[in-house]
């Protein structure tokens, strides 16, 4: 009779257990593929799936997000020049963009493309041995080893002349053993964890990544793109093994929005308000790009990005290129490629041969029909892996920095990039990603289809788990 009584009772708190979770995931979760498959999940292991739920599938950031930020003062320095437009087809994009990132373009920038690390790594190094006030450093990935040992070594020489330095690493990879952040905390410098866990079981802590990379050094030059700060860019033996990448030095007044945003992730992190002229030093007239800092995460800057690249593919007359190691876009970003290339517009779509990835790149073939089949130009580029990430649209409008095209990017992530405005630097980008689709190979929708049964299970598979990769 116990027993019964035992077991009836254990089932009925699994089936609240599983009701509640489901209900959860149908009025919460954004995307309709992730509540569809939370809830087959937690209905096919009533008694774990719940449980799983509650550790990998509930966004607790934006309520801690609320908490630690109630009481923090976020600071925004006042606008150095007047509020510009663009003045041609992309003004009502640069007006889109303006309601959702709530920033004001800043005219009067310079922004120079680094490409790979054999140039992206000397400059920021440099621009770390030349500080004279401040140095604010946020890297997803910073290795302790080859090429981040010369980081830490340089952070640390600039910390003993009396250079302030904040250097926030994500918590992802300070659980590694190959992290600089011990070797930066022996050093001296001061460093933190962007979102650790309360424990450190605390596995849905994986999907609120700090993706950003930002480097400025005196409040005056900054660096942002694709790259970490990490040894497998860096490979002075073996420089055709080296991921490649793009990397910007950027100069101007929209650099001071990329501190805005440093010092925001540094004031959740530590409590810590990081102000003053050392770190917001005015700012002076350096070239003619209109440009616009846009943070996007999981709180209350959700989506930021993918609203910018939608007004971006909406805008586009002429051309759309589009750079990226990962493409899993959701069913809007597919229709709106899809659309552009119906209206005569030219869509190129570049990816890398090889991965780091595979279950990635499983997703990826999974869904290329979907942009073939509508005239879509897709571009496979052979050698070791390419990181590069980058939105060219008429030669024009550039997006730029650290988001790819996938849902932990644009939903789950958070990232930074910059918006430019620019015939100039939009043509040299735009002519470096035609440089590297000649040396592509272009895969067809046959291609596609020629795939194996077994490879096409296995890359539809993958597919389903979109929302996650």
């Amino acid at each position: 009779m116990l027993k019964d009584t035992v077991d009836y009772a254990f089932l009925t708190a699994v089936a609240i257990a599983a009701l509640t979770a489901s209900g959860h995931a149908v009025i919460y979760k954004r995307d309709s593929r992730s509540a569809s498959i939370w809830v087959l999940l937690i209905w096919i292991l009533p008694a774990l799936g719940p449980v799983l739920y509650a550790l990998l599938g509930v966004n607790r950031v934006e309520r801690r997000a609320a908490r630690l930020r109630r009481g923090m003062v976020r600071y925004r320095i006042d606008p150095q020049f007047p509020p510009s437009e663009p003045g041609t087809h992309f003004t009502p994009l640069a007006r889109l963009v303006g309601q959702v990132v709530e920033r004001r373009l800043c005219p009067c920038n310079a922004i120079e493309s680094l490409i790979d690390g054999a140039a992206a790594f000397p400059a920021m190094l440099e621009a770390i041995n030349g500080a004279q006030r401040s140095i604010a450093l946020a890297s997803y990935i910073f290795d302790r080893d080859g090429i981040g040992a010369e980081f830490v070594a340089a952070l640390a020489a600039a910390t003993k002349r009396g250079v302030d330095v904040r250097v926030l690493i994500d918590d992802v990879d300070a659980r590694f053993g190959s992290s600089a952040v011990q070797s930066l905390e022996k050093a001296g410098v001061n460093v933190a964890i962007f979102n650790p866990p309360l424990v450190p079981a605390r596995l849905h802590a994986m999907n609120l990544r700090n993706h950003r990379k930002i480097l400025v050094v005196d409040g005056a030059i900054g660096f942002t793109g694709g790259m970490n700060v990490d040894k497998r860019y860096w490979r002075p033996d073996a420089p055709d093994q080296a991921y490649r990448d793009l990397h910007f030095r950027l100069r101007g007044p929209v650099v001071a929005q990329m501190m805005e945003v440093f010092a925001d992730d540094w004031q959740f992190t530590t409590d810590e308000a990081l102000r003053g002229q050392k770190w917001f030093p005015p700012l002076r007239e350096e070239g003619g790009v209109l440009a616009r800092t846009i943070e996007a995460g999981p709180d209350e800057a959700f989506e930021r990005v993918r609203w910018a690249i939608i007004g971006g593919l909406n805008a586009a007359q002429r051309s759309i290129r589009i750079l990226t190691p990962y493409f899993i876009p959701d069913q809007t970003l597919v229709a709106e490629l899809n659309a552009a290339a119906l209206r005569g517009v030219d869509v190129d779509i570049v990816i890398p041969e090889h991965s780091d990835l595979p279950h990635v790149r499983w997703a990826m073939y999974g869904q290329l029909w979907q942009v073939l089949d509508h005239g879509c130009r897709v571009w496979s580029r052979p050698g070791s892996f390419d990181h590069s990430k980058l939105l060219v649209v008429d030669g024009a409008w550039t997006l730029l920095g650290s988001a790819n095209w996938d849902a932990r990017s644009l939903r789950l992530n958070f990232e930074l990039n910059v918006e430019c405005y620019s015939v100039e630097l939009g043509a040299h980008l735009d002519g470096l990603i035609q440089a590297r689709i000649s040396g592509a190979r272009r895969l067809t929708l046959a291609d596609v289809d020629a795939r194996p049964f077994p490879v096409k299970l296995r890359d539809g598979l993958a597919r389903l788990f979109a929302p996650y990769l």
